[in-house]
């Protein structure tokens, strides 16, 4: 592993930040990289059918089985996870699963209340989807709040494990992956976000939390970046 800079490929904000706020934070020094440790684990994040839909579709039609569902985006960032977990399963290294568990009547709280939907889901949209579920020795983390870290033994794991980066993918990009991000930094891991291995039901909203993220808490690199760092 090195711990050198991250490769960089097209910041997947173009075209949604200007010119004038990259300009802002470069002159304010934000941005640099985080570089890589020595001992990574993979984090796949609520991939489960409700974030995704049944089958790929186009946002909007992809409500009709979830109103959870982020549509087709959820399924291309699969495609990128499947590529990440074949590599990490293959050199050894963890693999964890925080999983949002199955919503019951006293789980309603302050979430349920901003958005009632979840509490619609069946029991299959809480199914890890197939392409990327779960194996042998991957652990899995039920969560009922944003972050992986919230209510959850994932920094016992990491410290047990003597993980030192994560690789966060799943979703989503703005929720759950953010929160777990800035976790992870206020931890001290080292923190890489493939960009095309996460998913929002916004693309705007994707392209901006992955531009703040880069600027404050996490090296944003493609798929393909990250494959190469391992």
């Amino acid at each position: 592993m090195s711990d050198g800079p991250a490769p960089r490929s097209d910041p997947p904000w173009r075209g949604v930040i200007t010119a004038d706020d990259e300009a802002r934070y470069q002159a304010a020094g934000f941005g640099k990289p985080l570089g890589r440790g020595s001992s990574p684990a993979l984090v796949v994040i609520d991939v489960q059918y409700r974030t995704v839909g049944n089958s790929p579709k186009p946002f909007f039609d992809s409500l009709a089985d979830y109103p959870t569902s982020c549509g087709e985006v959820g399924w291309a960032a699969v495609e990128r996870i499947a590529e990440l977990l074949g590599a990490f399963r293959a050199a050894g290294r963890p693999v964890l699963y925080p999983h949002v568990a199955p919503k019951h009547a006293y789980d309603a709280g302050r979430l349920a209340a901003k958005v009632p939907a979840i509490m619609t889901v069946d029991a299959h949209g809480y199914d890890f989807v197939e392409q990327v579920a779960p194996g042998p020795g991957d652990i899995l983390l039920p969560k009922r709040h944003p972050s992986a870290f919230f209510g959850t033994a994932l920094a016992s794991y990491l410290i047990d494990l003597r993980v030192d980066t994560l690789y966060l993918t799943g979703c989503t990009t703005s929720g759950c992956v953010r929160a777990t991000a800035v976790d992870a930094f206020a931890y001290n891991f080292r923190v890489v976000v493939p960009h095309d291995a996460v998913y929002d039901r916004s693309p705007t909203v994707h392209a901006v939390n992955l531009f703040d993220m880069a600027q404050k808490y996490a090296d944003v690199v493609s798929t393909a970046d990250a494959l190469r760092l391992l």
